[in-house]
């Protein structure tokens, strides 16, 4: 788009996928798969990801190939470039829960990338280059995160074992780091909630951002603008814009959305619970000032536990029909997430999968033992490989849930790896070719493959939701979920599966389909709990 005159521009990329646009020079590199065999756009194994340079005002059959691995065809492909145009780095990964790292000199003529770091199971996430030095973030030696610095004076001598460490791994997990105003700025998870800290650049701790309760943040800074700007969001707490003067250690609000929205009347909470085997699991909890634990407060549970991805708090306004009846919106920071590092994702993967149910499950009875609500008033809800977790845990525990909402769910546990970009869950979930131990591992809990049937069965309202063109996780899944759930018998209650079309896995639908999808699960949710108005 021409900004100036709201002109769009005639360029345009197909078959771009995980990927961003880098701009360099008067274009810009993307990564990309070759066009796709026609039938099976939206299933077929995606392989040589490949990086393309594109020059504004050009048709995208003149882009120049700039990187492939044709020796491993599954590898994905990234690159960033420092803002003054003067290093690029080179993202691969495809191979555990990382990446490896490249550098290059791009003002070098004949210059040539150079392998920095090797490690697929670990990130190295450089920050920025200051003065000759690499500051870069990684959880390689530290499964919580540090930050570490490294002189680029020689490329050939940058490499991960010469990097010194600046800021050591803490107690809480460093999610995030950069420059901001000369200093740096560091981003921590602690207990799942976002607290950021300026730090002077020889790694001297100079004071913590105070944010307005626990939530999520997200900064906009660079090491020589003076000015900092950070969003800031919470279950209650709509996604508000603050100015940052860092040498007064003073936020002032910049933007602030008008919502029809009245905080002040809502309480969030964070409670820990136990798991099955005497593990601690936090949980935040939303909800009306003056709720009566009675037992019959409509609840929706949500959760997702895995690919190392962490639950933060933030604001929704597709929730707030819901909270104004009355409704509990809690979410539980289950195992196989980063909420606590790489020990705590790790312990909800392949074999010990089982651990991210059982954290769902007694998360659930937690609010069922401490009178939120009750079974017949609970429901719960889940995407991706939240909407694998919610179908494992309605065949294990359907007598815990009055509705369930799995959207665009992993059911197939023995097959997944063969349909598009399946074959990279691995490093969580593994195989059922890995072993014959594996298979059994996933067979175990596989929703697919577990759907009870029966007189004695009853089973929760449940409604499946998907997409024809999700390339994710391809529709089949939810399909073959469905039609099984259809064909069994399990009680009275509905089991429906809402079908989207022109739109894909989640990301990118237009509004008005996300609020008609979301209108679809709340009414589906609390028509099922028998509540009308």
């Amino acid at each position: 788009m021409d900004i100036a005159t709201k002109e769009l521009l005639p360029d345009h990329i197909e078959w771009a996928k995980f990927t961003g646009a880098e701009w360099y020079k008067d274009g810009f590199f993307y990564a990309a798969y070759d066009k796709p065999v026609e039938g099976k756009e939206f299933s077929n194994v995606n392989e040589n990801h490949k990086i393309y340079y594109h020059k504004l005002g050009d048709s995208q059959d003149k882009d120049k190939l700039f990187y492939e691995n044709p020796e491993q065809p599954r590898y994905f492909h990234g690159v960033s470039v420092t803002d003054d145009e003067r290093y690029m780095f080179l993202y691969e990964s495809g191979q555990g829960a990382g990446h490896t790292l490249w550098i290059r000199d791009m003002a070098d003529p004949n210059g040539k990338f150079v392998q920095i770091a090797y490690d697929m199971d670990y990130n190295y996430s450089p920050i920025d280059i200051i003065n000759g030095k690499m500051y870069v973030m990684t959880n390689y030696n530290a499964p919580k995160g540090q930050l570490c610095v490294v002189d680029l004076s020689d490329l050939n001598k940058a490499a991960v074992d010469n990097w010194e460490v600046l800021i050591p791994e803490a107690n809480n997990v460093m999610v995030s780091a950069q420059m901001g105003a000369g200093k740096l700025i560091v981003t921590y998870d602690q207990d799942a909630s976002n607290h950021a800290y300026v730090y002077e650049l020889d790694g001297t701790l100079k004071h913590e951002i105070q944010f307005p309760t626990f939530g999520s943040t997200g900064i906009v800074s660079r090491y020589e603008e003076p000015e900092i700007f950070y969003a800031f969001t919470s279950f209650t707490f709509p996604t508000t814009i603050y100015r940052y003067d860092i040498e007064q250690n003073r936020s002032i609000v910049f933007r602030a959305p008008n919502v029809d929205f009245t905080p002040e009347d809502y309480v969030t909470e964070q409670i820990f619970y136990t798991s099955k085997d005497g593990t601690r699991v936090p949980m935040f909890l939303t909800y009306k000032k003056g709720l009566k634990k009675n037992g019959k407060n409509p609840t929706l549970l949500y959760g997702y536990g895995g690919f190392n991805i962490t639950l933060n708090p933030g604001f929704s306004v597709m929730r707030i029909p819901f909270l104004e009846r009355g409704g509990v919106y809690a979410m539980a920071n289950l195992r196989g997430g980063n909420e606590y590092g790489e020990e705590w994702h790790l312990a909800g993967t392949k074999l010990q999968k089982q651990n991210v149910f059982d954290d769902f499950i007694a998360a659930g009875e937690y609010l069922v033992d401490n009178k939120y609500t009750s079974p017949d008033y609970l429901a719960i809800n889940g995407g991706s490989n939240g909407g694998l977790l919610v179908g494992a845990c309605i065949n294990q525990r359907p007598d815990l849930w009055r509705v369930a909402v799995p959207q665009v769910g992993v059911m197939d546990m023995l097959r997944y790896h063969l349909f598009t970009i399946g074959w990279n869950w691995a490093s969580d979930y593994g195989t059922s070719a890995d072993s014959k131990e594996m298979f059994e591992a996933l067979y175990a809990y596989s929703p697919l493959h577990n759907i009870q049937s029966g007189k004695d069965v009853h089973y929760p309202a449940i409604m499946v939701t998907t997409a024809d063109h999700d390339d994710r996780v391809v529709p089949a899944h939810s399909f073959k979920y469905a039609a099984t759930l259809q064909a069994a018998e399990t009680g009275d209650e509905p089991k429906i599966i809402r079908i989207d079309s022109k739109a894909g896995h989640g990301g990118g639908k237009p509004m008005a389909k996300v609020i008609e999808e979301q209108a679809d699960i709340y009414a589906f949710i609390l028509y099922n709990m028998g509540i009308e108005k």
